[in-house]
């Protein structure tokens, strides 16, 4: 190993608690909403205005657009309003506020980086590559969100990032959004629902339908079957869960990188949105799109879920269907192999497996690749992201668990035409987390969800003890001399 030379790059990404975004925070009770409202209409218009002034005073220069979000939060609310008298848009305002507060995404932790080539090349000098890294962050109550950071990696190899911005931005939630009745219907069948049923809702819908479209064949299935039972409803409650649970994203094009913010949407990731591997992929006719695969927590369980994007902008968010859909660590092949998709995973919370699919949606049938050999890996095996393609072979960045629960990060090699076969690994760590490096949230770890090659070197971007975030880079041919002795 005193063979691979490895560069700590002098940039360090700490997690900021000024970054904030404006949260719904709405009470679970009726009562508390309507007493809430009722205070805010027993004010006079003056004192409303009086008020407004005193919140947008106090926190509109801390985003981007308050008054919309603050308008977004009273349609939240909007049905308990108790008068039928028409609002003013300050009354409105205010009472958007009293069901908001910030929430500072990255205060506790900025970790488990990806980083990909950006979709824009243009303008940068020879030789120069630009990316897009994304970054899990961590806030209050432990929920994840995932941030982006974009910069260039020059010729000779050093990184400049650029600014990041005060603000940060959510989405817009694509409010009628396009589904694939086969995928959809797949996904109904793996859990386990009455055939019939789903027959029923699903029979007169297009091929490629929309939200409105669904929610049509759900309202005319509950007029015409009645009396409703449980199976039934039990049904079309998981038909609406799996619709909520497949959304789509829209930033503005105006938005630097670093001001987009992908939040928990959806249920089944309430409680965070965890290490994104982002990948970009290239299909057989060169078409490219990024996907990214994704734990989603709800605070009791995991699942899997996948990201679609070609510009950062746009996003399909999907949950991924097949038997193989257990457990963290899915991460795509950059291209399809011998026709078919590839992806690494690990089923079992130990060793590291590969699969194949025909389609990016669907995964089953994984099989053993590589399991814990060294004593720094003795407990668990896993990846650090997508395969990277080099001439010798599929050089796959590894992390490993040992003694303490130590995280380091190793490397293997699999066949470029059958990576099932595994053709060389590191006997010891590439990297293994060194001073101040093992202090924070979760100490002693080492981790990275995503490197990329460039000017014949690995960029290898990863998290330090669950906190912060930096890059080392290494001689790609230093890391196959290592792995093919």
């Amino acid at each position: 190993m005193n063979l691979i030379q490895l560069c700590r790059h002098e940039v360090t990404l700490l997690p900021e608690s000024a970054r904030v975004i404006i949260r719904p925070f709405i009470p679970a009770e009726t009562h508390r909403v309507t007493t809430i409202i009722g205070r805010a209409l027993a004010l006079t218009e003056e004192e409303v205005r009086m008020q407004l002034a005193a919140v947008l005073a106090e926190f509109d220069a801390r985003h981007l657009d308050t008054q919309s979000v603050l308008e977004a939060h009273f349609l939240r609310v909007k049905h308990h309003v108790f008068t039928h008298r028409k609002l003013s848009r300050e009354r409105e305002l205010l009472i958007g506020a009293l069901f908001s507060g910030e929430y500072a995404l990255e205060s506790a932790a900025l970790f488990n980086p990806s980083m990909v080539p950006h979709p824009d090349q243009s303008n940068l000098p020879e030789g120069s590559l630009r990316f897009v890294m994304s970054l899990r962050a961590t806030g209050e109550g432990h929920i994840s969100s995932i941030e982006f950071r974009s910069g260039v990696v020059a010729a000779e190899g050093g990184i400049s990032f650029d600014p990041v911005s005060r603000f940060v931005t959510l989405p817009e939630v694509v409010p009628n959004p396009s589904y694939q009745k086969q995928l959809f219907i797949m996904k109904l069948s793996e859990m386990g629902l009455e055939e019939s049923y789903v027959d029923a809702v699903m029979g007169h819908l297009a091929d490629d339908f929309a939200l409105a479209d669904l929610n049509q064949s759900i309202a005319t299935m509950l007029r015409e079957q009645q009396p409703a039972n449980h199976e039934m409803l039990r049904t079309l409650e998981s038909v609406k869960w799996l619709a909520n649970s497949n959304y789509e994203l829209l930033f503005s094009e105006k938005l630097a990188m670093s001001e987009r913010i992908i939040f928990p949407v959806s249920t089944n990731e309430s409680n965070g949105i965890e290490d994104a591997r982002f990948v970009r992929f290239i299909e057989d006719d060169g078409k490219v799109i990024y996907y990214a695969t994704y734990t989603a927590y709800n605070g009791r369980s995991i699942l899997p879920q996948l990201i679609e994007t070609k510009d950062f902008l746009h996003f399909r968010i999907l949950t991924l269907n097949g038997s193989a859909m257990q457990n963290k660590g899915m991460a795509f092949f950059p291209r399809r192999i011998n026709g078919r998709y590839a992806m690494l995973s690990r089923q079992d919370d130990e060793n590291l497996f590969i699969m194949f699919s025909d389609s990016p949606h669907y995964w089953s049938d994984p099989q053993v690749i590589l399991r814990p050999a060294e004593m720094w890996e003795s407990v668990k095996i896993g990846n650090c992201g997508s395969p990277i393609e080099t001439e010798k072979g599929w050089l796959v960045i590894t992390h490993g668990v040992g003694p303490m629960r130590k995280y380091c990060i190793g490397a293997a090699l699999l066949d470029l035409n059958d990576p099932t076969k595994v053709i060389g690994r590191l006997r010891e760590p590439l990297l293994s987390p060194e001073g101040n490096e093992r202090e924070g949230y979760v100490p002693n770890v080492v981790y990275s969800c995503g490197s990329m090659l460039h000017g014949g070197k690995l960029i290898l971007p990863f998290a330090i003890s669950d906190r912060a975030s930096v890059i080392a880079s290494i001689p790609i041919e230093d890391i196959l001399s290592a792995l093919l002795v």
